[in-house]
């Protein structure tokens, strides 16, 4: 193991980051992080639930990330920073509200961790026999963490192929079902647009099962604020922020829009898809084109799917982690770092953290895991709630004081920050109407509020806490300095 770096080491400059990270790095980490599993295996349930008209769920949803991504974009490009959303909370609404982001959000990517070590093991369950599960969901996170702490540079090239086959993976799919839904298919049968209106109408349950898809939607698009992050350890991190949040209205066209229009142009609404791969809609719109061997493709790109997700959380949960320790919000050692600028024991800590939540999951799979997965479920909401309301505050304060500073700015303000504001408020109150969602809200409420309580612990016992403007002018030194 790379050595790392000592507490004398930090104070004396040499314990920080490095920008190992590529442009063609962040490009595919800003296109990978948009492109999770749950596109590909759970848009079924809420085709069911809402029919057709699941397009309009997924075309105002991308639109509440984009405006969130925008918002973000605006106070990363002025203001450069690991702890990104978790600085700008405590820059714009006080200590307690980096507090609250960074170790809510730290909460959600550990689990995170454990959750698609266990789905991707199962995934290779069903080729690789005699070997446990648990066995190989540590395989594969020992594999990533090795990734992840030999250097930045390791972890960008891992998302850059695994993002990569996600994305080829929908291009493909999408000019195939084109050609098929349009009738130029050699050897099948086009539904052409009629699944569109013919079983019901397009909103065969009604508009309102458009927007009470919404909530469950949300979770599939949740990574794509990895970038900001990750841009802190990258050569230009403004431009690389610009360029992705800019891109990702395209993005979200491309990869979630038009790709739920042809699979509900090709595979009947009504049909029976569940959360498994085999009868996810992806694998079924493939099945009804020919295509030989549907499942088995659909299997290996869900898996670079979760691969992808489970390298990027380990990344995530080290840089968040590393993020509170400079402002004294979790233990000091964990901002050593080795060598190479990696964050050794910030990563470990979230890696003991998914070997745990693995071990949970198969001997508590029923009570305990499933609690944990609930607890984190609302917690994306409650994230990109207050990364708007921050922004709302820290838009206002550049103008009067640094305006110079706002070189990408949000669209409309603060009419559309009020906008999304409302609408991410709706979505939390709407889930304690959802039966299916409402354990979530319920558990991600006590998990917000354990949070608080340790803030207030913190606070009273703690060590001081260190200026947002001085942790963030202090990582802009070092960077002038690489």
């Amino acid at each position: 193991m790379a050595e790392a770096t000592t507490g004398k080491q930090t104070q004396e400059g040499q314990n920080k980051l490095q920008a190992g990270l590529k442009r063609r790095h962040m490009t595919m980490i800003s296109l990978g992080g948009i492109i999770g599993a749950g596109l590909f295996v759970g848009t079924g349930p809420i085709l069911n639930q809402a029919g057709p008209a699941t397009i309009l769920t997924y075309a105002l949803t991308g639109t509440l990330l984009i405006l969130i991504m925008r918002m973000l974009g605006e106070m990363a490009v002025a203001r450069p920073s690991v702890g990104s959303f978790s600085d700008y909370g405590r820059m714009a609404l006080g200590n307690w509200a980096g507090f609250a982001i960074g170790w809510l959000y730290w909460y959600f990517w550990a689990i995170v961790v454990g959750f698609e070590a266990t789905v991707a093991a199962g995934i290779l369950g069903q080729y690789i026999s005699g070997i446990p599960p648990w066995v190989m969901a540590l395989g594969l996170l020992l594999l990533l963490t090795a990734t992840n702490l030999y250097s930045v540079g390791s972890y960008g090239e891992f998302e850059f192929w695994f993002a990569g086959i996600k994305v080829v993976a929908i291009v493909i799919f999408i000019g195939l079902a084109a050609l098929f839904v349009i009738g130029l298919w050699p050897g099948g049968s086009s539904p052409g647009l009629t699944n569109l209106y013919a079983k019901g109408g397009f909103f065969p349950n009604g508009p309102l099962a458009m927007f009470s898809g919404v909530a469950t939607v949300i979770f599939a698009f949740v990574g794509a604020e990895i970038v900001t992050i990750a841009a802190a350890e990258s050569d230009e991190p403004g431009r690389n922020v610009a360029r992705a949040t800019n891109a990702v209205i395209y993005r979200v066209l491309i990869f979630y829009v038009i790709s739920v229009f042809f699979v509900a142009a090709i595979v009947p609404w009504n049909t029976g898809f569940t959360d498994n791969v085999l009868k996810s809609p992806f694998t079924l719109a493939f099945g009804e084109m020919g295509i030989p061997y549907a499942p088995l493709i659909m299997n290996l790109v869900v898996l670079t799917a979760v691969l992808s997700v489970l390298n990027s959380s380990l990344y995530t949960t080290s840089r968040m982690l590393f993020a509170l320790t400079r402002h004294n919000d979790a233990p000091g050692f964990l901002t050593n770092t080795t060598k190479r600028g990696v964050p050794i024991w910030a990563i470990l800590a979230g890696t003991v953290f998914a070997y745990v939540s693995v071990a949970i999951f198969y001997f508590f799979p029923e009570d305990v895991f499933t609690w944990l997965i609930n607890a984190s479920g609302a917690i994306a909401l409650f994230v990109y709630l207050l990364i708007a309301v921050s922004e709302l505050v820290m838009r206002r304060r550049l103008e009067r004081d640094n305006p110079e500073l706002l070189q990408l700015k949000m669209w409309f303000y603060p009419w559309l920050t009020y906008l999304c504001i409302f609408s991410i408020l709706a979505v939390l109150i709407a889930m304690f109407f959802i039966e299916g969602l409402r354990p979530q809200i319920i558990a991600s409420l006590i998990s917000l509020g354990v949070i608080l309580i340790a803030y207030w612990l913190r606070r009273a016992f703690g060590p001081p806490q260190r200026a947002p403007d001085a942790v963030i002018n202090e990582e802009a030194t070092a960077r002038e300095n690489r």
